[in-house]
Parts: structure tokens; sequence; C-alpha cells
């Protein structure tokens, strides 16, 4: 094949197949990925107000299209296999770097390299990106046109995001040049989520339904892991002697942190995974970009939001010196139902988008957090953190009470499904047995 230099050596980028599941290298990708969830609250937290949500909510939707880029990219190679990791690796370093700044990112780039450093590293991840789209269809002259409708957003997206670090420098009246930057913010985000929606399928394929679902499922379960240690971390429980409130806290945090995990994995998830392997062609496309691409994003803001309140409320709890019975301050209560609320009407359209359905519990439940929010502000924080742990509880014990035929068909089916793939698996590798792989 005349392989040549180091891309020969390292070996050719091998295709994605039907039935491929993401590969340990991806997992490894994601979790400097999810890192930037980490900056992300971290910063917000520094100062909670209005125009530093918005700030994180414009640099969540950029980082989040950046990888709903890349698992497009991967729905045709295998990132861990041949040459690709070693692009990929550039691209997690600049990834990093991109997380790093994200604190500064608003900030005047004379005072602050941050600004910049989002740039540019924003450039070198899509250039990345593309590199690999490129030799992916280096041999499909339709399919190199059909990746020339996205040059657009590419271009523009890393023009106006170097302009945003660049031009308010320019501007003499600070106003006016927050408002000039968080425009251009938010023109990126407008620019990329617009052209998915217009690009509709274009040049665009999900050859493994299974791969697709178990990469957006580890993101979501590794943002959900990473808003306990963010709470954890920023609430200061290491820091000092476990106190019984603090401890009953953590607690709480974690039992309705389960519950959301449950809420989505226990049911929604492993039925929508089945709808996207029932869908085929256009329709799989759609419903991929829909319900993971578009949809996952407010439940990861949701898990964001609420990692926010409950860092907060955990804080004052475990602070020395504070009344137990000490009411919540500031945005934490409304943030921490809030967060709730978004993660989970984020959940319902995406069950809505799969599936075709809504279930009564849930939107129940969306009343009563609604309805929640002013009754627990009030409350001493242990008490309002316990009242959402409640509810989120009480929703989960509802739903395996109600759905219970539901959920017992849906396992029967997974168990035969996994059950036939490992009896194939274990014949496969039963011919290792005599001689194993790579041995003489």
């Amino acid at each position: 094949m005349g392989d040549v230099g180091w891309r020969g050596r390292l070996g050719p980028a091998v295709g994605i197949a039907p039935g491929a599941r993401v590969d340990k290298f991806e997992i490894f990708f994601d979790l400097v990925f999810v890192f930037s969830f980490f900056i992300i609250t971290r910063a917000t937290a520094a100062n909670i107000n209005g125009t530093q949500l918005l700030h994180a909510s414009l640099v969540l939707a950029v980082l989040w299209w950046c990888w709903v880029v890349h698992t497009v990219v991967a729905t045709r190679i295998r990132i861990g296999e041949g040459f690709v990791p070693v692009l990929m690796v550039v691209s997690m370093a600049a990834l990093f770097c991109f997380a790093l700044a994200l604190p500064q990112a608003f900030q005047d780039h004379k005072e602050e390299a941050g600004p910049i450093v989002v740039a540019v590293s924003y450039v070198v991840i899509r250039a990345i990106h593309l590199i690999l789209f490129l030799h992916v269809v280096r041999d499909n002259p339709a399919e190199r046109r059909q990746l020339l409708r996205y040059a657009p957003e590419l271009a523009l997206s890393t023009a106006l995001l170097l302009v945003a670090a660049l031009l308010p420098t320019h501007i003499g009246d600070a106003g006016t040049a927050a408002f000039v930057r968080d425009a251009l913010w938010v023109s990126v985000v407008l620019l990329q989520y617009g052209t998915g929606l217009l690009a509709r399928t274009w040049g665009w394929q999900v050859t493994s339904a299974e791969h697709w679902t178990e990469r957006y499922d580890l993101i979501l379960i590794i943002a959900l892991g990473e808003s306990v240690i963010s709470v954890g971390v920023g609430s200061n429980l290491l820091g000092q002697a476990p106190t019984w409130p603090g401890v009953t806290a953590a607690v709480f945090g974690i039992f309705f942190t389960a519950a959301l995990w449950w809420v989505h994995y226990d049911l929604i998830g492993p039925a929508a995974r089945i709808a996207l392997h029932a869908s085929l062609g256009r329709a799989r496309v759609l419903m991929a970009r829909d319900a993971y691409a578009y949809l996952y994003l407010p439940m990861i803001a949701g898990i964001i939001l609420f990692a926010l309140g409950a860092e907060g409320i955990v804080h004052d709890i475990a602070e020395p010196g504070v009344p137990v019975t000490e009411p919540a301050h500031g945005p934490n209560v409304p943030m921490l139902f809030g967060g709730v609320f978004l993660y989970l009407l984020g959940n319902m359209a995406f069950q809505l988008r799969t599936l075709h359905t809504l279930s009564w519990t849930r939107v129940a439940t969306l009343v009563v957090l609604l309805a929640a929010i002013p009754v627990a502000m009030p409350m001493p924080g242990l008490v309002a953190l316990g009242l959402l742990t409640a509810i989120c509880v009480g929703l989960v014990f509802a739903e395996v009470v109600l759905m219970s035929e539901a959920r017992h068909t849906l396992r029967a089916a997974v168990f035969a499904e996994r059950t036939t793939h490992e009896t194939h698996e274990a014949a496969y590798r039963a011919r290792w047995h005599g001689q194993p792989p790579g041995t003489t």
C-alpha cells in the first residue's frame, strides 16, 4: 500500500464497523473534555451573577459543539487506531489549554492571555477535526463536496472568536467592549447550531448506533461524576473535619445525583438506544442530531447549574461556626432546583424525540420543582437539600412502581441482546485457546 513515514509506521486510519463500540482512547479524550466542565463550574462559582452565568452558557455551548463535531468524526474512523491518536493528542492538548483559559475568556487580553488562548485553541481543535475528515473523504469526490458545505461555519466561527479576542481591546469604553465581545460569542453559538439545523443530513452518517449512543451516555455519566467532585472540592468538605450536617449534606448530594442518573439510564436511555438502532439512513441521522447532539446540551447545562447551587449550600452547611438553621444564601436554591429542572426538561425532550412519549410523572415533577423554589429559599440549606433529594428519589420510586411492566420488558430485551452478543464473542475467542493471536 506504499505506507511510508510516521503515518505508515503507526498504521492507517480504521473505519467504524456497524457494531463498533467506544474504545478506551475515546474515554481518555472525554476525561480531558469533562475537565472543562469542572473549570466552567469553578470559574462561575467564584463570582455568581447574571453575566457570569451568560458567559458560562456561551463557553459551554461552544465547547459542546467542538465535542459534537468530534463525535461526528468518530462515526467514520476509530479514534484510537493507526495514526489518529497522534492527532487526537494534539487536539487534547489544545482542549486542555482551552479549558485552562476559560476563566479569562471574557477579559481584556492586554491584561490576560485568556481570550487569545481560547481562540487559538479552538482553531487547533477544529483544524484537527477538519484534517481527519478530509482524510476520511479523500477518495470520495461527492463527500468532499459535501464537506465544503460546512466550510462557512468553520471559517466564520473561527474568525468570530479571533475577533472577539482582539477587537474589544481597541474599544475605549469598557461596557461597549464587553457588549461587543458577548455579541460575537452569541453569534458563534447561533452560527454553529444554526448550521447543524440547516445542514440536516449533508454528508453525515451514523454507521454504528451503538457507538453513538454509548459515547453520549458516557459523557453524561462523567459529567454527573464531575458534579460530585465539584461539590466536594468547592464546598471545602475535604479541607476540614467532618461534621454531622456536612456528612448529611454529602449523603443527600449522592442520593439526588444517583436519582438523576436513574432517571435517564434506567429506562429512557436504553429504550432510546434501541430506537436509534431501529432507525436507518436519514431518520437515524436526524434522531442522532436532535436527541443526542442537541438535547444532551441542556442536560449537561442542568448538571453544571445544580452543581453550582449544591456547592454553595454544602459550603455553608459544612462551614464551622455557621448555624445549621441558617437559610441558604444568594441564588443557591434557585440554581439547585433550576438545574435539576433543566436536566429533567432536557431529558423529557430527549424522550419525546426518540420514543415519542412523555411521562406524566416527570411533568408533575417539573411542576413540583418550580413550586418548591419559593418554599425552599427561606429554609435552612440542609432542609432545602433534603427537599430536593426527596423530590428526585420520589420520582424514581414512582416510576419503578408505575412502570414496572415496561421496565421488565425492556430489561428482558436488553438482556437477551447482551447474552447473544456475549455468546458470539465467547465463541470467536474460543479459537485463541489453542493458539493465542500474535504467537507462533
